[in-house]
């Protein structure tokens, strides 16, 4: 009976789940360095280690829901993660982004965490894979950095920006200038000299490294405007419906890299580029395999290059996990 007790005891303790609530994941996210993690992760993607399901999703009216899920092979979680964009929520006053993750036991199927996190670690691993392909293919000169869109993304792509350039100056194109004023007050209080246009093109006769982070279904950027020695991430086209770049961009760019080849290829940037006829398969690489320097950047800072990012769950499962694991730390 004692015995019978003790199994019970311990079966409750193994049922148990952890929920981790915005603030809190909000506060661990101090304890982490994610820029080697999320490496960590996009390397192993890229060697064949990390099982990626293809995406799930729901069109609506008035949004989307993504599911993106895997696990990487021999760790010790997989991960499901939920992450929606209504885009017309400002009207409502709510954010346009939200969603969670679930990290289950690799080995027994158990729910271990659910992370609550409304779609804020969404929103940093994007960001964070922003600052990874800049990393490894902007220019070694960047006077300038030009973000197009200046919402929740804009803002976050330049902030984790700071962690592998030291420049401070920026070109944000927004859709009016009420958006604008909000950015640029904002963005200046992080130590950022701020500029605001309406107009995309002057990001390209302006800047070096110019990031995309809208939900446009039409192109923003022209290729008749980009010059030589422009780095390009685009990361705001993540459905076969979106398109921020002109086609011809990713035909005259010099080194076109995919977070995810076999993603790439059902949407985002270089899915558009290849259904225009502007781009074959052969010449993409992916970010894993430039990480890793089993092909090479840019070698000259003349090069136009693209990264196309539209999100893998591999970054889901290492923030997930990073997170986790700092939770853990702190109890014991």
């Amino acid at each position: 009976m004692v015995a019978s007790r003790e199994f019970l005891k311990s079966l409750k303790a193994c049922l148990r789940v952890e929920i981790l609530h915005l603030e809190q994941i909000k506060d661990l996210l101090n304890d982490l360095d994610l820029l080697p993690e999320i490496e960590a992760g996009f390397r192993a993607y890229s060697e064949g280690k990390v099982v990626v399901p293809p995406v799930g999703e729901m069109i609506l009216e008035r949004g989307e829901v993504h599911i993106k899920y895997g696990h990487v092979k021999g760790d010790s979680f997989y991960v499901i993660k939920v992450a929606s964009g209504f885009y017309n929520n400002s009207e409502l006053g709510l954010p346009s982004g939200n969603g969670l993750m679930l990290l289950f036991n690799q080995h027994s199927g158990l729910t271990e965490c659910i992370l609550l996190d409304e779609g804020y670690l969404t929103d940093v691993r994007t960001a964070v894979a922003g600052a990874i392909a800049a990393k490894h293919l902007a220019p070694s000169v960047v006077r300038r950095i030009g973000i197009l869109g200046a919402g929740i993304q804009g803002r976050m792509q330049l902030l984790w920006l700071k962690e592998v350039l030291a420049c401070r100056d920026a070109l944000v194109c927004g859709l009016d200038e009420e958006e604008l004023r909000s950015y640029q007050k904002d963005m200046e209080a992080e130590g950022f000299k701020i500029e605001t246009t309406l107009d995309p093109s002057q990001l390209a006769a302006n800047c070096e490294l110019i990031v995309t982070t809208t939900p446009s279904k039409t192109p923003l950027l022209d290729a008749a405007d980009i010059k030589k020695g422009t780095h390009i991430t685009a990361m705001g086209s993540d459905t076969p419906e979106k398109q921020e770049l002109d086609p011809e961009i990713i035909q005259k760019a010099d080194l076109v890299i995919a977070d995810s080849i076999s993603q790439c290829m059902e949407r985002g940037e270089i899915f558009r580029a290849i259904k225009a006829g502007k781009l074959e398969k052969a010449r993409v690489k992916e970010l894993g395999q430039l990480i890793a320097g089993t092909t090479s950047g840019r070698v000259s800072q003349d090069q136009i290059t693209v990264a196309d990012l539209t999100g893998v769950a591999v970054q889901d499962i290492k923030i997930a996990e990073a997170i986790y694991r700092a939770h853990q730390a702190r109890k014991s």
